[in-house]
């Protein structure tokens, strides 16, 4: 995590230098968005699974406690962007890798200056990402899901913490003889909020480290069919994803005599992420006792296993 943040400050760098410069910042932005926004992407596809295990929302009072770990399967897609085609022009060069690809950044001009280098990916091909939530069956077969993490440190450089709301309804129900039915048909939703602090090294120690933020947003909404059959309860979902993120770096940076203002990147909002997901997967009950493993397919595949207590 150390070594991702080191790279990207040394991306930072580059943006303000230029904008010195009198080059578009709007440019060094977008660069910065292509760079970084797949592990934003990532991170939100692991957001948004984990939610359920069954479509049958838990009976009045009844409830579960849960462990699951969410690892994102990084597609090719997102290990590489085009420097001419994530901006305007001010910035010319071909393919180099994003911070999840492998291998050392392209050589870029800027305004027709040569000499300058993208930073290199991390070559990072999966991110697993655990959860703990709980969810409490309420009235109209209605079930209430909530996920928090405080906030923990990673390393020495910052911290992570997030937390999350969902709702599960039935919908059966509200169709005539759907209680005849041998099937459960539920709607769900859900929204999980990521946010992270971490401070940014000075190679001069001219200054005090600067705090950089990334904030990911993730929603779901999903349709979610299963079947119990003794203990083992297989279910299927189609549904709808939605990532936004916002970063930005708090602060001035110095390096020797070069002083950074980091004004022009504050609150930078990267543009919202929507794809469709298939999710299969199943539950298997053994007293209390209930184990899960589901594989979603999307843009950013995901796998999870959980494990957890269940009444009711």
């Amino acid at each position: 995590m150390k070594k991702y943040y080191h790279i990207l400050f040394f991306l930072l760098i580059g943006i303000n230098c230029f904008s010195q410069q009198n080059i578009k910042i709007e440019d060094g932005k977008k660069i910065l968005e292509a760079y970084v926004s797949p592990l934003a992407h990532s991170i939100g596809s692991a957001m948004n699974n984990g939610w359920y295990n069954t479509a049958k929302p838990h009976k009045l009072g009844g409830f579960d406690i849960t462990v699951t770990l969410n690892t994102v399967i990084i597609p090719e897609s997102a290990k590489l962007f085009n420097i001419n085609e994530a901006n305007e022009g001010t910035f010319l060069g071909g393919e180099t890798p994003t911070i999840v690809g492998d291998g050392n950044g392209a050589s870029t001009e800027i305004n027709n200056i040569s000499g300058y280098s993208m930073p290199k990916g991390l070559n990072i091909p999966i991110i697993p990402l655990p959860m703990l939530q709980c969810g409490i069956g309420l009235i109209k077969a209605t079930e209430l899901d909530i996920r928090y993490l405080p906030n923990i440190n990673v390393g020495n450089s910052g911290s992570i913490g997030l937390y999350g709301l969902a709702i599960k309804h039935d919908i059966l129900q509200w169709i005539p003889t759907g209680n005849i039915i041998p099937l459960s048909l539920s709607i769900q939703a859900g929204y999980t909020k990521l946010s992270s602090a971490i401070k940014l090294i000075d190679p001069s120690n001219s200054i005090k480290n600067p705090q950089s933020n990334l904030s990911v947003s993730a929603t779901t909404i999903n349709l979610i069919l299963s079947k119990k059959l003794l203990m083992f309860t297989p279910y299927v979902g189609i549904g709808y994803n939605s990532t936004s993120t916002i970063f930005n770096v708090e602060g001035d940076y110095n390096i020797g005599s070069i002083q950074l203002n980091t004004n022009d990147l504050t609150d930078i909002k990267f543009e919202n992420h929507n794809n469709l997901r298939t999710n299969i997967g199943f539950r298997f009950n053994i007293a209390l006792l209930a184990l899960q493993a589901n594989y979603t397919f999307s843009e950013y595949p995901t796998a999870t296993i959980g494990v957890g207590i269940s009444l009711r």
